[in-house]
């Protein structure tokens, strides 16, 4: 009886999550009144499921450009009355020319260097407190940002790409 018990709580428990779960399942949508009943998908609806982005320029463009994800985050400290008051974390990627991806990877120390001296400078200045995701605001930090890249592995990168970026205030 005291090994029967447990199995039987444990199917009686089993038994009442999932008479739970099918009585909460939400309902079925029912579709808009204002459709007519009886209505039919034209014969070609598959096709215009989806909008066609394909053309041929957009598809030159994406394959002659390659991205490569900086390998750590960045955090840089935000330095407030003689104390830190908050950390950035930001994760950085590189749009590069095709082929150029391993060159990033080699030259990654240096770009990392540049990189933190752009967000040290950035922080100094104020640029990560108030409303520190600003388009303006982002818009310089990025454009900062190219320009050491571009430092590095010259016009091979077309843009830096901010992919991630918090801010935790202490």
């Amino acid at each position: 009886m005291r090994k029967l018990l447990p199995v039987l709580l444990a199917l009686v428990g089993i038994g009442g999550g999932v008479g739970a779960g099918f009585l909460l399942k939400p309902a079925e949508p029912e579709p808009p009144a204002d459709l007519a009943e009886g209505c039919v998908p034209p014969e070609n609806a598959a096709e215009h499921d989806l909008p066609n982005h394909a053309d041929d320029a957009h598809d030159a463009e994406d394959s002659t450009k390659e991205y490569v994800k900086m390998s750590n985050q960045f955090v840089v400290p935000i330095v407030g009355d003689e104390r830190i008051s908050s950390l950035v974390v930001l994760s950085l990627s590189l749009e590069v020319s095709a082929g150029q991806t391993e060159i990033a990877y080699r030259h990654e120390p240096k770009l990392r260097d540049g990189f933190l001296q752009v967000l040290f400078d950035h922080a100094n200045i104020g640029g990560f407190k108030g409303a520190f995701t600003d388009a303006n605001t982002m818009a310089i930090l990025r454009r900062a940002l190219l320009e050491t890249a571009r430092k590095t592995l010259g016009n091979d990168v077309s843009d830096v790409l901010i992919t991630e970026i918090a801010r935790q205030d202490a």
